[in-house]
């Protein structure tokens, strides 16, 4: 994957990008937020430290799924009641991205989906409503709503000022599974499945005392 440099428009540091196709980052010199607006980029605010974890991913970490190579260029932190999660931002090596999903060791990959049908609203969805997408029967398991914790490294669109974001998880009776995302003024779809650590083929990985 090709790398692109910019100019921090805080402190003029140069900043990496190994996702060409970012919309947002962050500075790791001045940890500013900067949005790209047309041509430019913009400082929109600081990011805060991230709560500590313990996932053995990081920004850089790579990996192969379904025959494909991928870097992760970037993360959305959130927490909940019960603990916190990882997004990761995943650009693969034909140019597309997706998501992987990281909480307390279970893994999934997932990928944005649009729809001819408009997405139920959070306020409609009960536990065990099914819906049908992509020849396969998802039924609503839990919704949730997190608290945005942070951001770090490179995303597809602007997310950096979020409070509360309300989630639906639904399963197949397979290892598939979907996500409602209602972080934005209309939901997003997400699609996926769950995956083992070592299918992911991961390295580059943080390593702990004791592995």
């Amino acid at each position: 994957m090709s790398h692109k440099t910019a100019n921090c428009p805080n402190c003029g540091a140069p900043v990496e990008f190994l996702w060409s196709a970012a919309v947002q980052t962050t500075c790791p010199f001045c940890k500013s937020i900067i949005v790209r607006r047309d041509v430019n980029w913009e400082k929109v605010g600081v990011i805060a430290d991230l709560p500590p974890d313990a996932s053995p991913i990081q920004i850089a970490t790579e990996g192969i799924y379904q025959q494909k190579a991928f870097v992760v260029v970037g993360r959305i932190m959130y927490e909940y009641e019960r603990g916190g999660w990882n997004e990761w931002h995943l650009a693969f090596n034909d140019g597309s991205s997706g998501w992987l999903s990281d909480a307390q060791c279970e893994y999934a990959i997932s990928f944005q989906r649009e729809t001819p049908f408009p997405l139920p609203s959070a306020d409609s969805l009960a536990p065990m409503q099914t819906f049908q997408w992509v020849d396969h029967e998802y039924s609503v398991a839990v919704i949730t709503n997190a608290q945005y914790a942070g951001v770090q490294g490179e995303l597809p669109f602007e997310f950096w000022d979020k409070k509360q974001v309300p989630f639906a998880d639904l399963l197949t009776t397979d290892s598939h599974f979907a996500t409602l995302d209602y972080s934005g003024e209309k939901p997003l779809l997400f699609l996926g499945e769950a995956l083992e650590y070592e299918a992911l083929q991961l390295k580059n990985v943080r390593l702990f005392e004791k592995w």
